[in-house]
């Protein structure tokens, strides 16, 4: 099951770098479009292409410890009160997401069964990209269920590992 989710949030990534990588030629091909006088409208595209690097990419970051975190409380913790703020933690940011994520699903199908469309030039099924948030967040709650379940059976959960933020680098006390 391990290599099953590893797999998951790695995949998101590589689709998040996808989409990453196709704002660049969404505006590289407007800007040479300029040259030849030729209109490519790339603001909405790129648009949705970002919107699918952001949810793609959180699960991806999470399990990778890269979130940006404030551990000014649960780094003092030890011991079983650091566990139950993980797990509260991870359970209340699981539940959410996995709310967020039965909203993002029914937005999705509402869209898909009334034909929306973007208001852009290019006129695309607004489901389209909806399903690219919707995935992401999908994919996040099960990280947040996955880091939950391992904070459970104590271990280190990714968001707690070796990656930590440079304010927490500062010693107590030091106030420079």
């Amino acid at each position: 099951m391990r290599r099953i989710l590893d797999g998951i949030y790695l995949y998101c990534g590589a689709l998040a770098a996808l989409f990453l990588s196709l704002i660049a030629v969404t505006i590289l091909a407007q800007i040479v479009g300029r040259l030849f006088a030729i209109t490519i409208d790339s603001v909405e595209s790129s648009g949705f292409c970002l919107a699918a690097t952001t949810f793609l990419g959180l699960a991806h970051t999470l399990k990778s410890g890269q979130h940006i975190q404030i551990n000014l409380f649960i780094r003092h913790l030890k011991g079983r009160a650091a566990q139950a703020a993980q797990l509260w933690c991870c359970g209340v940011a699981g539940i959410t997401i996995a709310f967020f994520s039965w909203e993002a699903f029914w937005l999705t199908v509402e869209s898909y069964q009334y034909k929306e469309l973007s208001p852009g030039l290019l006129a695309l099924p607004i489901w389209i990209p909806q399903t690219g948030m919707t995935v992401g967040l999908v994919v996040l709650a099960i990280g947040f269920f996955d880091e939950f379940w391992i904070a459970l059976r104590g271990g280190t959960p990714a968001y707690a590992g070796e990656a930590e933020g440079a304010l927490s680098d500062v010693p107590d006390g030091d106030t420079h």
